[in-house]
């Protein structure tokens, strides 16, 4: 997917080689597109900035920013387009406003170039009306003002005709409070500002002593996914991109799965960012509480602000991605029972009480918390669900569910005895103790030799490869090698890309691999001391990316062709935990070990 993304933790742009805008929803991740012809070339509207010929650029990302470079070259010079999202401390607290900045620089020659914008609203429905004034175009329909100031021509802004790049220009698009200031100086001014902020946060990270560009890359992906505002971390930035051609898995990723908002959190920690895991806990915090009222039943899946109600609709007058209906907003996952979140929650608030990097923060979060995270598990300790993978149409006890209870467990007995709660620290045991004998005589079939996606079930899944990463199986212990071979022999292509599973599910067969399970692989390979073998594999699956180290959420294992929403943070998180599990570092990750479980 030849796309870049720009984005300031309020929201996020796609712009692709043509330097058109192809993704943009204002004023956040999960709002109404401004731009989204991703979805429909006819209703998404278009902000383009290339040669009149519409041929493709260059793209790269400026130094270890999120500031991208599209550079387009033809027969009368070169010019490129700098795109960002401001984002930089003022006041005290982060700058990050509706604002998309794009510049225009001439590098040789006397080139041309051609600017075309119509916004759009009601999700492609209505084309927002302009006004031509002095110094901008004023557009007219959304819920805030839209404003584009320029110093280019307006008149050829407008008309979408071709003019020439002798000079710099300067384009601000803002919703909301527009620019008053000198435009040349505000976009100068940001654009090093917003340059200084993303070099310092990556030279604040810990970074492993190989595939360093790549975790960059991927980390600040991570970075951009979270909605600062709430805390909240959105799996992916684009709805209904399709897991495969022609199979209708299209969803809406603009939500905070708990699930995956943990692991990235985990991932950033290795990193050694903790910024976003204190923002995250006052997020989950806002949860647990607003869920008293259900006895404390908590969603998979919420909105970005906390919003429990995530109706799925269909906009079936859009054409979707490459005409793959249909185009979903909202999704049915909040509605699904997934009681592996318990767990999930509990591994993410448990630096606030086993860290004592944390000690300013640990009055944010009561001892009850835990208590009722606890219980939950507890109550649903072996209960059927839809797992991971939101089957629709079948619930099973699925053994990723337990061992991220099982994990929760471990973390909430160490939690107990840190604040001298012996006796709840032994009811954790007790109940470890049982998880784990039912994992044991539930779902390990000895006629595969492996793990089985649940109980009574003879489904392989590749999502166990977790009992190795989160520390349940050692190396040393067999059963960890034979699933793995299992899993390699069942699930596998040629080129070492996974499916998730191969059992039909509400949809039919998988087509596509889903890459963060061949992550997964190398992370488990790595960790059973079988390092040529991961690290042939991910290898491999850098040629997954596209031109500029992003991935996306699936990959045509026969084409490399990739599919899936984008950029897809899952993806990110299994690279940044595969290249760390093969060049590791004594971080203090309470995701990364588990291994004191039955002292």
């Amino acid at each position: 997917m030849d796309l870049g993304i720009v984005g300031n933790c309020q929201y996020s742009a796609l712009i692709d080689r043509q330097g058109n805008v192809k993704w943009l929803c204002w004023p956040r991740f999960d709002s109404d597109f401004i731009f989204g012809s991703l979805l429909d070339s006819d209703k998404g509207g278009t902000f383009q900035i290339s040669p009149g010929d519409g041929r493709l650029g260059e793209q790269s990302y400026v130094g270890n920013t999120n500031i991208l470079r599209t550079t387009f070259r033809d027969e009368k010079g070169a010019f490129e387009v700098i795109d960002f999202a401001p984002r930089f401390m003022q006041s005290n607290r982060y700058y990050k406003p509706k604002m998309l900045v794009r510049i225009i620089r001439p590098l040789e020659g006397r080139p041309r170039c051609c600017v075309n914008i119509e916004c759009r609203t009601n999700y492609g429905k209505d084309i927002c009306s302009d006004s031509l004034e002095s110094n901008h175009i004023e557009f007219f329909g959304r819920d805030a003002p839209v404003r584009l100031t320029t110093n280019a021509p307006l008149t050829y802004v407008k008309n979408g005709r071709e003019f020439s790049v002798d000079r710099s220009f300067y384009f601000a698009l803002t919703q909301g409070h527009p620019v008053e200031a000198d435009l040349v100086e505000t976009c100068q001014s940001f654009l090093v500002k917003t340059k200084q902020y993303w070099e310092t946060w990556i030279k604040h990270s810990y970074l492993p002593p190989q595939f360093q560009n790549e975790v960059i890359r991927s980390a600040l992906v991570l970075k951009l996914h979270q909605f600062e505002d709430t805390g909240a971390i959105i799996a992916a930035t684009t709805t209904s991109i399709p897991e495969a051609g022609g199979t209708e898995r299209n969803w809406d990723y603009r939500y905070c799965w708990i699930r995956d908002a943990v692991f990235s959190l985990s991932a950033l920690q290795r990193l050694t960012h903790f910024e976003e895991l204190e923002k995250f806990i006052l997020y989950l915090n806002n949860i647990v509480e607003d869920s008293k009222d259900q006895d404390y039943f908590i969603q998979p899946v919420y909105g970005i602000g906390g919003e429990q109600d995530l109706s799925e609709r269909i906009l079936d007058y859009l054409e979707g991605y490459l005409g793959n209906k249909p185009v979903r907003i909202g999704n049915q996952a909040a509605e699904h029972l997934q009681y592996d979140v318990y767990g999930e929650i509990l591994l993410a608030i448990s630096p606030i009480f086993l860290d004592q990097r944390f000690l300013p923060e640990k009055c944010l979060l009561p001892i009850s918390v835990v208590d009722r995270l606890t219980e939950q598990i507890e109550k649903y300790l072996v209960s059927p669900d839809a797992g991971l993978w939101e089957f629709r149409g079948k619930a099973q006890v699925h053994t990723f569910t337990l061992l991220l209870n099982w994990a929760g467990l471990l973390v909430s007995e160490k939690i107990y005895h840190s604040v001298g709660e012996a006796e709840k620290a032994d009811s954790c045991r007790q109940l470890l103790t049982k998880l784990s004998e039912f994992i044991e005589k539930e779902t390990w079939n000895e006629d595969i030799s492996a793990y089985t996606q649940a109980a009574d079930s003879t489904d392989l899944d590749a999502s166990l490869l977790m009992l190795i990463n989160m520390g349940y199986l050692e190396a040393d212990d067999p059963k960890a090698h034979k699933l793995v071979d299992q899993i390699i022999k069942n699930l596998s292509h040629n080129n070492g890309l996974l499916h998730r599973y191969k059992a039909p599910d509400d949809f039919g067969a998988t087509e596509n691999a889903f890459l963060i399970c061949s992550f997964w692989l190398v992370e488990s390979l790595a960790r059973l001391n079988r390092r040529e073998e991961a690290l042939s594999l991910l290898k491999s699956l850098m040629t997954c990316s596209n031109h500029l180290g992003l991935f996306s959420e699936d990959v045509d294992p026969a084409t490399g062709t990739p599919w899936g929403n984008f950029p897809q943070t899952y993806s990110h998180v299994g690279l940044i935990n595969a290249v760390f599990a093969l060049f590791p570092h004594h971080g203090t990750l309470y995701l990364e070990k588990n291994r004191e479980r039955q002292s």
